[in-house]
């Protein structure tokens, strides 16, 4: 007779499956439910960067200065597709009030948080995982192409600094020891030493995969369609499938996940970041340290796979077709940017990014039961905040206090 498990993960993303593993260290059974695998979404596609220092949240008054020159172009780092617009002016409304100066500094303390968390349970993570070879400690270097956009970054620098966060600004020359080859266009960069990125981010997720497996742990494929309480459980549906059953679920399932909510009456504003990238063999370029590109929405990194160009936002929800001619952008302006990248023989991607209006996940107890716990809404931080969030999920689901309050993360604050 088959035994129910304590707990369903639905979601094999890098969220789902760190959770999975946090609730298996505290002895619990689970099954990962996914709709189409590990590793399938945008926990394959994205930058491999451990960005701690990102605290602030996207929805801020400078945002609002810059987005509508951004949104002007359609090719630029925010856009919203003409046939999205009217269905996601809720969500910009949302976001327009995200904006306050004293909701911007409350999700930068509540950002803050969890990026310490997060970053102090990362490691023994990694190491408890067996994945922590995979870690890389190589900083990242953002760049600015005048003298005044170097110094509108300075507030943001400066409420990095109010948090204990080491940067150091440069100018061309050390620029240029910490990556050779950028273009003479830039006459400013800020060098931050201790931002951590991942060999490879599908690499690492499949790992996991393979370590939940290893320790008892079962992957399903199946396509949740409602969460069903019951007295001393919760049932997934499943199109097509036979109903899954466990003592609790645990909601992960990125940009999917607000759907699954809604039919427990809960109306969550998750919006979708379709984010563009295209990885290039190794050898198209000698890069050394993560580049952002902040004025222009997009990175470039060094990965096991490739020298990844990607990022920029794209409000776009689930169903639209991909727009590749934003990757396409961003790999002239990369090579425009470093003179010596060689484009050829790239792989184009997109996914979706899910992210609520003040850049802040969703975590804690649906409505309708404490027996379901949502985690989601990570926007582009799902791998950096993967590890505190797994924390904070296992703590909520074994009836422990939280690490940090999770009134800030309340999937009602809306």
């Amino acid at each position: 007779m088959h035994t129910p498990p304590d707990v369903i993960v639905i979601g094999a993303g890098v969220v789902g499956l760190s959770t999975a593993l946090a609730l298996q260290a505290r002895g619990l059974t689970v099954t990962v439910l996914d709709r189409t695998g590990p590793a399938a979404g945008a926990s394959a596609g994205n930058a491999g960067a451990f960005a701690f220092t990102d605290i602030l949240p996207l929805a801020s008054p400078g945002i609002l200065r810059k987005a509508p020159k951004w949104l002007l172009d359609p090719l630029g780092p925010l856009s919203v597709p003409p046939a999205y617009a009217l269905r996601i002016a809720p969500w910009m409304l949302q976001f327009w009030r995200a904006c306050a100066p004293s909701r911007v500094a409350a999700a930068t303390a509540a950002q803050t948080a969890l990026m310490d968390l997060s970053k102090a349970e990362l490691e023994p993570f990694l190491q408890a995982s067996g994945t922590l070879p995979m870690l890389r400690r190589e900083g990242n270097l953002q760049v600015y192409e005048s003298e005044a956009e170097f110094r509108a970054s300075l507030p943001g620098w400066q409420a990095r600094a109010d948090h204990g966060i080491a940067f150091r600004h440069m100018g061309p020359e050390e620029m240029a020891e910490v990556q050779p080859g950028l273009s003479p266009r830039f006459v400013r960069g800020t060098f931050t030493p201790g931002w951590y990125s991942i060999a490879d981010p599908k690499d690492f997720v499949l790992a996991l995969a393979e370590r939940l497996k290893a320790q008892g742990g079962t992957i399903l494929r199946g396509d949740a369609t409602a969460l069903v309480p019951e007295a001393d459980g919760v049932t997934v549906s499943l199109a097509g499938g036979a109903p899954q059953t466990a003592g609790h679920v645990v909601l992960a399932a990125g940009a999917h996940s607000h759907l699954l909510a809604r039919g427990l009456g809960d109306r969550i504003p998750l919006e979708t970041e379709r984010g563009y990238n295209t990885t290039l063999p190794g050898t198209a370029f000698d890069l050394r340290t993560q580049v952002t590109f902040g004025g222009h929405g997009f990175v470039v990194t060094r990965l096991t796979s490739g020298i990844r160009v990607g990022g920029a936002v794209e409000l776009g929800g689930l169903n639209l077709p991909p727009n590749h001619r934003r990757s396409d952008a961003m790999l002239r302006k990369a090579q425009a940017f470093l003179p010596g990248l060689r484009v050829e023989g790239g792989q184009r991607w997109m996914g979706f990014r899910p992210s609520l209006p003040d850049s802040l996940p969703a975590i804690g107890a649906a409505r309708a039961t404490p027996r379901i716990t949502y985690a989601f809404g990570h926007g582009h931080l799902g791998l950096t905040q993967c590890a505190g969030t797994a924390r904070l999920v296992a703590d909520l689901v074994t009836g422990r206090q939280p690490a940090i309050d999770l009134k800030p993360f309340s999937p009602y604050r809306f």
